[in-house]
């Protein structure tokens, strides 16, 4: 193991940001948890260009506005490296314009997908067309579902998705898109009370529900989905579950519930890692979900990223991600596309409070 001086001018530093209030909250501690997971692996090495790497952690659940404000001040200092968090696609909107791509930012939740990413912005978690759509398919494949509604919050991730859904469900149809999305609603955060949309009668002509909500609200919405039983007829897909999801809804409220996601717990290789995390946090730590994992893989890419660059400086982390090597993390072998880190994508099933991975959707 590497012996760091710890002094500031031998350390990368880190800002992470990650909701710690609204209904993201919910993700904080195993963001947290796992993101320190990265930098002790990291860090038991060679850290990041021969230097120690620190994570400090800010709220992401306050209004965009602000926690660029509070990015933008820090970034004045002249300490801070790079940025990476999950957080929202609106935060992520207000950050990325302030950062101007004088330091990296490694988005690490799933997002609408961006035709043209700014400079410094690397994409870590998946676009709609590596993960909803193909599950999309296979659930049209393997259950005949066809018929969508669709609720969500209302900012840009979920309408724009939704957008993308539209676009393939009445490319693949060839028919009026009304008859595959009879039903769309888009709600604030925080929303109490479902009754309007599940009540709807436009929701009886639907296979399934699109849910593409936010931590609580997902909760919220499946126990009151499954309150009146229409998980027992109705399909439910979402981006936008994980075991915290599926722990704060509580086992009733998950039947007939598929996620699309790059990583499970239980699923294909990923045992060691979880044997890492519970030696590192004890066996009560928060849950190593798929949302907390990506924030992970962040870090091990910035490490591989800089590694290949010889730098972190932003131009030269753009010319080694399109012209270099893939990159080597604990996750195997990674590239790009663009922007665009790419993992391979699996569709799974509630089980309770745990998933079953059914299938992979992308290699």
């Amino acid at each position: 193991m590497t012996s760091f001086r710890g002094s500031p001018e031998n350390c990368i530093e880190i800002l992470n940001i990650v909701p710690l209030q609204g209904p993201g909250g919910i993700f904080a501690p195993s963001c947290e948890a796992a993101i320190s997971l990265a930098a002790e692996e990291i860090n038991s090495g060679t850290g990041i260009l021969g230097r120690e790497l620190r994570v400090t952690h800010i709220d992401g659940g306050r209004e965009p506005a602000e926690v660029a404000r509070e990015v933008s001040a820090l970034l004045a200092t002249g300490m801070v490296h790079a940025i990476t968090g999950w957080h929202t696609s609106a935060v992520r909107r207000a950050v990325t314009r302030v950062t101007a791509g004088r330091v990296p930012y490694l988005f690490a939740t799933d997002h609408e997908g961006l035709a043209v990413a700014p400079p410094g912005l690397f994409l870590v978690g998946s676009d709609p067309g590596r993960q909803l759509l193909p599950a999309l398919r296979w659930l049209r494949r393997e259950l005949g579902a066809r018929r969508w509604a669709i609720i969500g919050n209302d900012y840009v991730w979920p309408r724009r998705t939704a957008e993308v859904v539209r676009a393939e469900l009445g490319a693949q149809d060839g028919g009026a898109l009304e008859r595959f999305v009879p039903l769309e609603k888009f709600v604030p955060f925080g929303a109490e009370d479902f009754g309007d949309f599940l009540a709807d009668p436009r929701l009886d002509r639907c296979d399934g529900v699109i849910v593409l909500l936010v931590g609580a609200d997902v909760a919220r919405f499946n126990r009151q989905f499954a309150r009146i039983g229409r998980d027992h007829s109705q399909l439910r897909v979402s981006p936008a579950v994980d075991d915290n999801v599926l722990l704060a809804a509580g086992a009733n409220a998950n039947r007939n519930l598929y996620v699309p996601s790059s990583f499970f717990v239980n699923g294909p290789a990923n045992r060691e890692r979880l044997d890492r995390y519970r030696r590192l946090h004890g066996e009560f730590a928060p849950a190593l979900t798929n949302f907390s994992n990506t924030e992970y893989e962040a870090l091990h890419a910035l490490r591989a990223m800089a590694h290949a660059a010889g730098t972190l400086d932003v131009r030269r982390l753009h010319h080694a991600v399109a012209n270099g090597p893939v990159l080597e993390t604990p996750s195997g072998s990674l590239g790009f596309d663009g922007n665009q880190l790419l993992f391979p994508s699996y569709i799974a099933r509630a089980d309770g409070v745990r998933f079953e991975v059914l299938d992979r959707l992308c290699a």
